[in-house]
Parts: structure tokens; sequence; C-alpha cells
């Protein structure tokens, strides 16, 4: 089994995300899913994703990207940012739905343009920048703006705009 590689410039990719990040996709998740956290990482969305009443699997030394055998309904991830393409393109080539916490800068770029014309796109953007939790768990975070890239969730819009408290 292959650990997948966050990094980026030479340090770490992995930001923690945070509760307040999976509230918009809560009621567009079915609680009997299982859900699949493809970037596990420390486990901080899949704690979250439990503590909202979902069935979560993923591991830590579980390389997305190469082939596995893992049992799901639906995959929600916050993707390494340097491997953002990657694994939006993997998700497509599996076919299930899908939530990608992305940064909003993540609907630039021609690859990905192919993807989301050939494929689709739905987005889920809230009102406000989300705090994530640094590699080092030191400092106020890192807050920037960014969305659910949504592939078959029968979200009510192609683009979806939600209010996050104060």
């Amino acid at each position: 089994m292959k650990k997948l590689k966050i990094q980026m410039n030479g340090h770490s990719d992995e930001f923690g995300t945070p509760f307040e990040a999976i509230i918009p996709l809560i009621p567009y998740l079915n609680k009997d899913w299982l859900i699949y956290e493809a970037a596990f990482g420390k486990g901080t969305l899949a704690d979250n994703l439990t503590k909202a009443g979902f069935k979560v699997t993923g591991e830590p030394n579980l390389d997305f990207l190469e082939d596995n055998d893992l049992v799901y309904d639906v995959i929600v991830t916050n993707p390494p940012y340097s491997k953002k393409y990657e694994f939006l393109k993997r998700c497509y080539e599996i076919g299930k739905p899908f939530a990608l916490l992305m940064p909003i800068s993540a609907l630039e770029g021609k690859k990905r343009g192919e993807l989301y014309g050939k494929y689709g796109i739905q987005l889920i953007i809230p009102n406000k920048r989300i705090n994530f939790i640094t590699p080092s768990g030191k400092g106020g975070g890192s807050w920037f703006q960014v969305a659910w890239f949504c592939y078959k969730l029968n979200l009510p819009k192609e683009i979806n705009f939600v209010e996050l408290g104060e």
C-alpha cells in the first residue's frame, strides 16, 4: 500500500478542515452513505463528519490516486492543494458522487476546465473564508476562500451560495 505524499515546495500541504467547513455540505449528504475521506491526513475532516452523524472510511496510509479496494458511496475530502487536479481527475474516473473542498481558484486552469466541461460541476460557496488548521497546528490558522466542488449530489442549482455564521 502506497502512502499519499502531501507536500508542496518542501512544506506540508496538509491543512485540517474545521467543522464550520462541512456545514454547507451536510444537507446534501445521505446519513446512510458510507463516506470515503480520500485525503485522510490526521483525520480532522473524518472526525468532523463522524461528529455530524455520518459513517466515514479512510486511512492515513492509503494513496487515493492509486487503485484501492475500499467500498464506499461518496467521496468527501479536502485534497492537498498541490494535487487538486489529480484528485479531481481521479474522482471523475471513479464516477461516484463527490464533494471536494478546494480553493475557489480551482475553477481556473485548462485541464480542470476540460474536466468540468466534460463531466459538469456544481458548487457550494460559503459567504466567508474558512480558517483551516495549519500543518504545525500553531498560529491563527490559514484563511482562504473555498467552495465544495460537487458531482452527482443533486444540488438545487449549479452554483449555491450559503450563509455561514459570524
